[in-house]
């Protein structure tokens, strides 16, 4: 296919992630004891050359000397290359064979090792300039041909004015500054600086755009490319300092990602979100309706944890917006702490432990006790209450356990038909219940009043379950034994100042929100979060979504899909299908699934690059969100 247009494209870090003389001296001074000084040294003579800081003759001169190459290495070489082409060119192949008659690469490389890779690409030899080795009668490199003229200083500009492409739009597509130079000497009308792979500030200082991958160079151009949109123009917007393994994992997959340390009051979240498509956060950022409102591009909130109440969840449905948490990441780590606190509770460790540090020596066994042989209740018999019980039991606890719905017992977990009777048994209880608004004050003066005297409360799951001033009250007339808490009704934003009634009584351990704040609950979620982001952006993929109708996908190849959100009323589906019927447009797969509220219909269908149709499906009437995946 033909575009009117000329594409010229550098070899080396452009069309392959490196620079081919480099992995050849890799291979060439294999078991060589200077090999990393002589690596260094082809490295700046290579960067030395592309920026013309010496003649592109002297530095190509130097290298080869340096390499030491036979021909029998070039196979290893192309093999290598062949592992390393540049990913967003890996991934648009297509492009390469659809408009190969337009496709031209300039290189001061080799056609020994380029040549095998264009085929690989359809570009024929023909349209492939580049230097040649000369060999001596061993088949050693000694040179290369010096009446090529890509081996000379300027070489680019005269192999381009050789083409006598005039007529045409001609781009050229580098990473270096001999690049532009072509661009500087009037015989291309765009340089794009290609910096996937390196990033040269000569050559980015006088590009007329500057791109990190192929797909933006294909979206600029309104080329079909694997997927509709660069993903370096997708942002992320990261809060209350979400771990850096979250911001390496989206910013690896090409997105633009941004971290903030803490969260953000309403007033300015509104503003920091209108550009973004993605919203990270944890437990104290609010997504509210003013938010989701001025979230014009949003399309997926991720909860790198397990609540969710901090965002509305039905009006981000309503916006189109796809919600994640992290509902398994951090369970071991809730429950680790709850047990051990459960212990310094019962051995009263904070009492002797503080007198310690006052210079008290005071060793006796008085409100010490053993959690062997103790009953263990436990309020929310869900993932955390389930492994609490498990580990409980092994520590030799008897554990009971209390839940509004049926839940199957693990071990010798016996289940309380009445709060009031796990209550009144209890020795120790912890709560492990959901962030649903109906169980606050879950604990209050009644419910303490119902636990066994000198029993031990345990809260890490949210602060408005327990009714504080109660529990306060409860510790300083003895009826309980003691308490630990890691959650609070009203929590600050960021790192600071604080105030409860339970501070500075004695045996009550307080914890500021780090339930599941360990090393590695953290890079767990931080991992499960943004692939599941990952998934919705690529694929489309919804399973997990705590809003949205659960949809997987299988991955498709030449083809289109599309992604369309709408209100689920009668009739949305007939007149998506009739579009695509008068556009004549072949469904190879369709996938839909629906809930009171939505539909969420994905549809594949064979190649084809027909604008009509993605107008034409955005105007269907009750449309929410609509989007062009690839």
């Amino acid at each position: 296919m033909k575009t009117g247009r000329k594409y010229i494209f550098d070899f080396d870090s452009t069309l392959t992630q490196v620079e081919a003389l480099e992995v050849l001296a890799e291979i060439t001074l294999q078991g060589n004891p200077n090999k990393a000084e002589i690596l260094q040294e082809i490295r700046e003579l290579t960067n030395s050359g592309i920026d013309g800081d010496i003649s592109f003759t002297e530095s190509l001169s130097r290298r080869i000397r340096l390499l030491k190459a036979h021909r029998n290495h070039l196979d290893t070489l192309v093999k290598e290359l062949r592992l390393k082409i540049s990913k967003s060119v890996a991934a648009n192949k297509a492009f390469f064979y659809e408009f190969s008659e337009d496709i031209y690469i300039i290189s001061c490389g080799f056609k020994e090792f380029i040549n095998p890779i264009a085929t690989d690409y359809n570009i024929p030899p023909e349209r492939v300039y580049a230097n040649t080795f000369t060999f001596d009668a061993e088949g050693n490199i000694i040179g290369f041909d010096t009446s090529n003229v890509l081996s000379s200083n300027n070489g680019k500009i005269n192999c381009l004015k050789s083409l006598k492409l005039q007529g045409n739009e001609v781009q050229v597509i580098g990473d270096g500054y001999s690049d532009y130079m072509m661009r500087k000497a009037g015989l291309a009308d765009i340089f794009f600086a290609y910096t996937e792979n390196v990033h040269r500030e000569k050559a980015v200082n006088n590009a007329d755009y500057s791109i990190s991958n192929l797909d933006e160079f294909l979206f600029m151009n309104d080329l079909p490319g694997k997927i509709s949109y660069p993903k370096n123009k997708i942002k992320i917007l990261l809060l209350e300092n979400i771990h850096i393994a979250a911001f390496d994992r989206l910013s690896e997959e090409g997105f633009s990602v941004e971290l903030i340390k803490d969260s953000l009051p309403e007033a300015e979240l509104i503003e920091r979100i209108k550009d973004v498509h993605v919203l990270g956060i944890r437990s104290k950022t609010q997504v509210t309706p003013k938010v989701l409102n001025a979230a014009r591009k949003l399309l997926a909130i991720g909860a790198f944890c397990i609540g969710t109440t901090q965002i509305d969840l039905k009006y981000s449905k309503k916006k189109g917006v796809v919600v994640f948490n992290a509902p398994y990441s951090n369970t071991r780590s809730v429950v680790e702490l709850a047990l051990g606190e459960i212990i310094m509770l019962m051995r009263n460790i904070f009492t002797r432990s503080t007198e310690m540090h006052k210079g008290e020596w005071n060793k006796t066994a008085v409100h010490s006790k053993e959690v062997r042989g103790k009953n263990l209740g436990i309020i929310g018999y869900g993932n955390i209450g389930k492994q609490m019980s498990v580990l409980a039991e092994a520590m030799g606890m008897h554990v009971y356990y209390y839940d509004r719905f049926d839940q199957l017992a693990l071990g010798n977990a016996v289940s309380c038909d009445t709060l009031e009777e796990l209550l009144s048994i209890s020795d120790v209880v912890t709560l492990h219940l959901n962030d649903n608004k109906g169980n606050k004050n879950f604990i209050g003066a009644k419910e303490i009043d119902q636990m066994k005297d000198g029993a031990m409360l345990i809260n890490l799951s949210r602060g408005f379950i327990v009714d504080i001033d109660a529990l306060a009250a409860a510790l300083k007339s003895g009826k309980l034994g003691g308490a630990a808490v890691d959650v609070y009704s009203s929590e600050p934003q960021g790192n600071g100042s604080f105030k409860t009634p339970l501070q500075g009584l004695p045996n009550v351990i307080l914890t500021p929100h780090i339930g599941g704040s360990t090393e590695e609950a953290q890079r767990d979620i931080a991992h499960f979060v943004p692939n599941k982001i990952m998934d919705y952006i690529n694929s489309g993929n919804t399973v997990n979504a705590v809003n949205f109708p659960n949809i997987q996908l299988p991955k498709q190849h030449n083809a289109h899909r599309f992604l369309h959100i709408h209100k689920n009323v009668p009739g949305v589906m007939a007149e998506i299908n009739k579009v695509l019927a008068d556009c004549e447009m072949n469904i190879t797969g369709q996938y839909l699934s629906t809930d009171d509220q939505v539909g969420y219909v994905i549809t594949d269908l064979e190649k084809t690059n027909n604008k009509t149709v993605t107008q034409a499906l955005k105007n269907v009437e009750h449309t929410i969100k609509f989007r062009v995946l690839y």
